[in-house]
């Protein structure tokens, strides 16, 4: 599959979890009580750059998780194979913290509401907010992010591929055809 255009290359990428560290602390003034839940795969290095970039601000380190949705997913009646699970790691007590679901690309909605379920199944956090590397667009739910790091208007015959170092060697957000 060819790349149609580059979208954040790896400074991009840096800059844009830079600014929501930023946005993070000063939405919630400060860093008391939050806690990062990446959703897996792409969600969770981006949710320990945030933990990262956000201790170098602050001087402060906050409490970071994984979450696996896979049983949580709409979807799983459609798809044919098993589902592969991965292991959740949630070690931070949720109830009454403000949780940022981190997630590299939304679109439909979809997998963030089943992240909300997941979630809520781990406890009962006093807010949930949502960070994404990338928005593109074609809610299905009424679903949207605090915290973007770039807008990509997308068609419905355009796929939005995230690569990380940690997962994919590279930093890089390309726009491909289907």
């Amino acid at each position: 599959m060819e790349a149609k255009a580059t979208v954040l290359d790896e400074a991009a990428i840096r800059r844009a979890l830079t600014r929501i560290s930023h946005e993070i602390i000063e939405k919630n003034k400060g860093v008391e009580d939050l806690v990062l839940v990446g959703v897996k795969t792409r969600g969770v290095p981006i949710a320990k750059r945030l933990k990262h970039k956000i201790q170098e601000i602050e001087g402060v380190e906050i409490p970071e998780g994984e979450l696996d949705i896979t049983l949580y997913r709409d979807d799983l009646t459609e798809n044919q194979d098993e589902p592969e699970l991965k292991e959740t790691n949630i070690t931070a007590d949720i109830d009454g913290k403000k949780v940022i679901l981190v997630d590299d690309v939304l679109y439909t909605g979809r997998t963030v509401r089943a992240a909300m379920d997941a979630l809520i199944d781990h406890g009962r956090p006093s807010q949930i907010q949502l960070a994404v590397l990338v928005d593109r667009g074609h809610r299905e739910l009424p679903i949207r992010a605090d915290f973007v790091g770039k807008n990509v208007p997308t068609s419905q015959d355009e796929i939005i591929t995230v690569s990380l170092a940690e997962t994919d060697e590279r930093d890089q957000v390309e726009i491909h055809e289907k």
